[in-house]
């Protein structure tokens, strides 16, 4: 059976965007065992408590839960550390980054690019209470906006 071509969403991590301002995004390549794949492609992972950390020149995938295969006979742990495959230059930007304080790197999406596991990471540093009550602000605001035009647009006709 050929592979599905281009880029399909298995899980995103609506909480992080809300919880963090996302600076640098980065695209990962995930090891994998073969009941962790079968389970990404029923579609099954959730990324909320997810976070990466940089060891020894290595990023490390924590606290994504991806579930045991319902039909396998060997299966994973679902929340264990994976290792993500990025460039080694990439590594040492990203671990520049998240050495200053504050900063984290946080997992936005799973997705199967061309038949293959990939993890969408981002360097964030986190939101204070305010910035959450403001930012939903602004999207109330952006809403009621787009509401009035499109109510003046449609008595305009």
């Amino acid at each position: 059976m050929p592979r599905p071509e281009g880029r399909v969403l298995v899980a995103q991590n609506k909480k992080a965007r809300h919880d963090y301002h996302i600076g640098d995004r980065v695209e990962a390549g995930l090891v994998l065992l073969g009941t962790e794949v079968k389970s990404l492609r029923a579609g099954r992972a959730s990324l909320t408590d997810g976070f990466a950390t940089i060891d020894d020149g290595e990023v490390w995938l924590r606290g994504v839960n991806i579930p045991e295969y319902k039909f396998g006979t060997h299966n994973h742990g679902p929340t264990r550390n994976r290792k993500l495959l990025l460039h080694r230059r990439e590594i040492a930007k990203l671990e520049k980054q998240v050495a200053n304080s504050g900063r984290t790197l946080v997992p936005l999406s799973i997705y199967f690019s061309d038949g293959y596991a990939k993890v969408e990471i981002a360097v964030a540093t986190g939101k204070k209470d305010w910035d959450k009550r403001q930012t939903i602000a602004e999207r109330d605001a952006n809403r009621e906006a787009q509401r009035a035009l499109a109510s003046r647009n449609k008595r305009g006709r």
